[in-house]
């Protein structure tokens, strides 16, 4: 008992000269979703701007699949020093776990750094299609029955939900078409080989004002600056259908609380530079920051929102 104690005081004292050092080599972001989609875009911006704070080049792998869940537990199962994060949003931290039983994580298997950024979702239509409102769209689906296909990053992910809610508060028959990753589905829909799609203003707003895409509708609280003329869900009557995409900086579960406090104190460092306010804002994205705590309680308050409306959905993948 005595060496087992000694070994432990040995390990509590290191602790904190470890956390001094840290990070003493590259630091690798795991993003659970293909290159170029919006959570990649948010993790590759932050990459690029946390060497300046922590002193140390900051490498993103993509390992994106089944829903994200693969990148996703590959992050929950590594070693838990500060050399594996991981950059997620909403739809692979907290609904995946809810539709796939087998995904083998939660978001209690993470330790929260910070909240990175929020961004309102858009619904865009191929700009061939011949719809200009939301309600055009709901009356043209339901005069064409499961001729509209609508495309997602896979099954459990924000836009999935968000197209599914539609359905079934307008009672379109739309069919879902998942993909590997929001890129891949935004260009389905620009493509025409499928028609719309939910996406965030940091990865439609080019191909929107380039005439490829034709938005209908922000999906958030609040109409998007360089689209002031595009109404919200919310004003359109679609109350349920009102949640923007929101991406989160975690580390897996156990991580030194030094090591945490060192990893948010320089999320929020680079958040407060102006480079990264005026990126974000031309991506459409809210700067957020804040404490581990904070993204904690917005973690726990996301999974009691989302549990009731999955289990309604009744959405399950095996």
């Amino acid at each position: 008992m005595r060496r087992v104690f000694a070994v432990v005081v040995a390990l509590l004292l290191a602790a904190p000269a470890f956390a001094q050092s840290y990070p003493d080599r590259a630091v690798r972001i795991i993003v659970p979703t293909p290159a170029g989609g919006p959570v990649d875009v948010m993790a590759r911006l932050l990459a690029a701007a946390l060497p300046a704070s922590l002193g140390q080049n900051v490498i993103v792998e993509n390992k994106p699949g089944a829903g994200n869940t693969l990148g996703s537990r590959l992050a929950a199962e590594a070693a838990p020093d500060g050399y594996t994060l991981m950059v997620s949003a909403a739809s692979g931290l907290i609904m995946s776990p809810l539709i796939y039983p087998n995904a083998g994580y939660d978001a209690s298997s993470f330790a929260p750094v910070a909240l990175i950024a929020e961004t309102p979702q858009l619904l865009v239509v191929n700009s061939q299609l011949p719809v200009k409102t939301v309600a055009e769209l709901a009356n043209y689906a339901k005069a064409n029955p499961g001729r509209l296909n609508y495309s997602t990053g896979g099954t459990g992910t924000l836009p999935h939900l968000s197209a599914e809610l539609f359905k079934q508060i307008t009672g379109a028959n739309i069919v879902h078409v998942p993909y590997k990753g929001g890129g891949p589905a935004l260009v389905a829909v620009v493509a025409g080989e499928t028609q719309l799609t939910f996406d965030t203003v940091a990865t439609s707003l080019p191909l929107v004002r380039d005439g490829k895409l034709r938005v209908l509708a922000v999906v958030g609280t609040q109409r998007v600056a360089e689209l002031p003329d595009v109404p919200t869900m919310l004003e359109l009557g679609f109350p349920t259908i009102s949640t923007g995409a929101w991406t989160a900086l975690l580390a897996p579960k156990n991580t030194p609380p030094a090591i945490i406090a060192k990893l948010n104190a320089a999320v929020n460092q680079t958040l407060g530079l102006e480079p990264m306010k005026s990126t974000l804002a031309r991506l459409g994205a809210l700067p957020r920051g804040g404490t581990p705590q904070e993204l904690a309680d917005h973690m726990a308050s996301e999974t009691e929102k989302w549990r009731p409306i999955v289990a309604a959905l009744n959405l399950k993948v095996e």
